[in-house]
């Protein structure tokens, strides 16, 4: 069983970035309050509390992602909240988790494919790449490549679609390449609404580093 109890590993789901806020977007506002809660969540708060956080941040988002269905932002992060609380609770219980991220993914590219600097393509390719293949999963390496390159393009200098690309590489056993992507990951520019989850996923990235580093 392809890592189903730690998919969306310990670098979990991308975080994706909102754009400077609208004055009045009340949409924007809210999903920078599920990002931040998910930033705590991830990389503070300790794993036998994580599971009840995810559930409430979960019906959170879902509530958000309901009242404006029109909306491509609050699906994006019921995906990855789902996702990440998927690789928390692991086993076959997080597939349906998975499956439904992905459905919501999709649901929010009909709307804007743009949305969040590309972050649908990340969390998609991170998905394909980490569920496990059929008959369990949907995983799948090749629509992962696929998706992770068209998140690159939309945010080449973005230090999740990196990420993700350089685990992916890294996976697929191409070491040269994940350390150069990585490295691109790790001198992202700063978003400076999002300190805590940089912080985090800088300390993923070397983490990464460092592994690959033991086997050259």
């Amino acid at each position: 069983m392809r890592g189903l109890t730690r998919f969306i590993s310990a670098a979990v789901l991308c975080a994706a970035t909102l754009p400077v806020l609208a004055q009045g977007d009340a949409v924007a506002q809210q999903v920078l309050d599920i990002q931040h809660q998910w930033a705590r969540i991830n990389y503070q708060t300790p794993a036998k509390a994580k599971e009840d956080a995810f559930t409430k941040l979960e019906a959170q988002a879902d509530a958000l992602a309901k009242h404006y269905p029109q909306r491509a932002e609050p699906k994006v992060w019921e995906a990855i909240v789902l996702s990440t609380h998927a690789g928390v609770h692991g086993g076959f219980g997080a597939l349906s988790m998975v499956r439904k991220a992905r459905d919501l993914l999709v649901a929010a590219e009909k709307i804007d494919p743009t949305v969040l600097h590309g972050s649908i393509y990340t969390s998609l390719g991170s998905l394909y790449y980490q569920v496990p293949g059929w008959p369990l999963g949907f995983g799948n390496d090749k629509k992962a490549e696929t998706y992770l390159k068209k998140a690159l393009a939309l945010n080449p200098n973005g230090i999740d679609p990196n990420y993700f690309y350089g685990d992916y590489l890294y996976r697929q056993g191409h070491y040269h390449e994940a350390l150069a992507t990585l490295q691109k990951a790790l001198h992202a520019p700063a978003r400076p609404e999002r300190p805590l989850a940089d912080k985090g996923r800088r300390e993923d990235i070397q983490a990464l580093i460092t592994k690959i580093d033991a086997k050259s």
